[in-house]
């Protein structure tokens, strides 16, 4: 019996928790920094700094989740003369290229996010971890290739107002392929699928505006 009334306590809380976010969806738009971790760089992503901006959609279940859909653009680049490696034959090799990036994540606030009644506990700043699935499509001088890629990252939103939010987020996306910079197996030595050499990061300035407002009574006629 305990149980139960946990589970319907549990329930009732999260039904509260997702009336108390007046909008459904938000969209808005991000700028910032691509960094780049591959063949020809291999432990600072920011040391050839690229350019980053696009798009962006959440839908807002309720104040602690939401899913994020994506669509970023941005710049990555390397040059092993920069690096410790050392490559057969004392090669060096150097790129850059154009990533287009579409995905979708879910996001959890560390806090009740949003602006309400203090019996509410909203918070109008809150951290956030993020999570989810995408695409890459990489060009440039001679390179064309897709993958798949896990973003993971961290961030932190503020609601400036009512409808209006700013957030700064950290992912570094792990790509499942290995030729976003136009190299692969550069020591002659093949990897598999998950064991791959290329990452990428976003470092993203987003703004944000709500819109969908819920409806709070229901008006059903028969």
């Amino acid at each position: 019996m305990r149980k139960i009334l946990t589970t319907i306590a549990i329930m009732i809380m999260a039904m509260c928790a997702a009336h108390a976010q007046e909008y459904r969806c938000e969209i808005g738009a991000g700028l910032g920094m691509s960094g780049y971790l591959g063949d020809v760089n291999k432990s600072n992503f920011l040391k050839h700094p690229g350019f980053a901006g696009g798009a962006l959609f959440r839908y807002l279940p309720n104040t602690r989740w939401a899913v994020k859909a994506n669509v970023f653009a941005g710049s990555i680049s390397g040059n092993s003369a920069d690096d410790k490696m050392v490559f057969p034959d004392g090669a060096t090799y150097s790129f850059s290229s154009t990533l287009i990036d579409v995905g979708a994540q879910m996001e959890f606030n560390f806090f009740d996010y949003g602006i309400g009644p203090s019996y509410m506990k909203l918070k109008r700043l809150t951290p956030y971890l993020t999570l989810g699935v995408g695409g890459t499509m990489a060009t440039g001088s001679g390179i064309s290739a897709f993958a798949v890629n896990v973003p993971m990252g961290i961030g932190v939103k503020f609601k400036l107002k009512e409808r209006l939010n700013l957030g700064l987020e950290f992912t570094m996306r792990k790509s499942f392929g290995d030729k976003l910079d136009g190299l692969s197996d550069l020591n002659g030595v093949k990897s598999s699928f998950a064991k791959n050499t290329d990452w990428y990061s976003f470092t993203m300035f987003t703004v944000t505006y709500e819109f969908s407002k819920r409806c709070k009574k229901c008006h059903y006629v028969d």
